[in-house]
């Protein structure tokens, strides 16, 4: 059943339906999640920018978990009919989907935070068009996606009420975002460790130990602002659009610099520093740094 689903969908392609699925894809890569909550946090609500964090980041580590224990296959790698699409963001192992996960913790948890209809539909259909994309593109199964789609839902459904209520009390936000933080901290150098001296399996554990990293810096970070910045995200349309300019270009000049400048061979050692930076200013050196954009 499974492979007459992907053969449907290799039957139908053509140029126009791979610019969709491309185009659908991107909505559940790392780069556009981050612009979201980065949007959420900076020019909307930044206490539900928290509680969409803390869903998110328990929903991909849940699936980074048993990608790495379940090691299934992607189907271009079983099935000769199968080439695969957009390969470079078929990272790990297929089961479940990661960024079908995403994308459903992301846009659910985002209809949870602003309650309203329009936007409602809105994310439930990029949920929707991100898990046909990734059965399109041949680099999902559809149980993958389906996996995803539960597990991206319901743990946003469990935790972004619970990250919502510890919100409420900054001296609970602060505990909590402190511990999450170091937990996630120490389990990413860990992880990188190993990787480093190659006694875990790279493809199962790459992608977790990445997203581990982002959670540390990322909590850390939201600690810190906690306890020693507290900014406020009102301010003028301009200001908004400023704020999420510069923080997702400092974004991306983290990403690209260290990329560059970590030696080959202690790849795993940069890029949990690099995941960790970034977490770090997304919620702390940013808001901290260029304070003047939020006056």
């Amino acid at each position: 059943m499974q492979k007459e689903i992907l053969l449907f969908f290799i039957n139908i392609s053509n140029p126009f339906l791979d610019f969709i699925a491309n185009f659908s894809s991107l909505f559940g890569e790392q780069t556009i999640l981050i612009l979201i909550l980065s949007i959420v946090m900076y020019a909307y609500d930044k206490n539900k920018g928290f509680a969409i964090c803390g869903s998110l980041v328990i929903s991909l580590v849940s699936m980074g978990t048993l990608k790495a224990i379940i090691r299934a296959p992607r189907p271009f790698t079983v099935l000769e009919e199968i080439q695969g699409k957009r390969l470079e963001t078929a990272t790990g192992y297929s089961f479940p989907s990661g960024h079908t996960t995403g994308a459903a913790s992301m846009y659910s948890s985002l209809s949870f935070a602003i309650k309203k209809r329009k936007i409602s539909i809105i994310c439930a259909t990029i949920i929707v068009l991100v898990g046909l994309s990734r059965m399109y593109l041949g680099v999902h199964w559809p149980l993958d996606v389906f996996a995803g789609l539960l597990l991206g839902i319901v743990l946003s459904m469990i935790f972004y009420p619970i990250f919502e209520e510890i919100s409420k009390n900054q001296d609970n936000k602060y505990i909590v975002s402190l511990i999450i933080g170091i937990i996630s901290t120490l389990l990413a150098i860990l992880l990188s460790s190993l990787l480093h001296f190659n006694l875990i399996n790279e493809t199962a554990f790459s992608d977790l130990m990445k997203t581990i990293a982002f959670s540390g810096g990322g909590f850390i970070g939201i600690a810190y602002e906690t306890k020693k910045i507290n900014f406020s995200n009102v301010g003028s349309l301009y200001q908004k659009m400023l704020r999420i300019i510069v923080v997702i270009s400092g974004m991306l000049i983290i990403q690209f610099v260290l990329s560059e400048i970590t030696a080959e061979a202690y790849y795993y050692i940069g890029a949990s520093i690099r995941y960790l930076l970034v977490g770090l200013w997304l919620t702390a050196i940013f808001p901290k740094y260029f304070s003047i954009l939020f006056k």
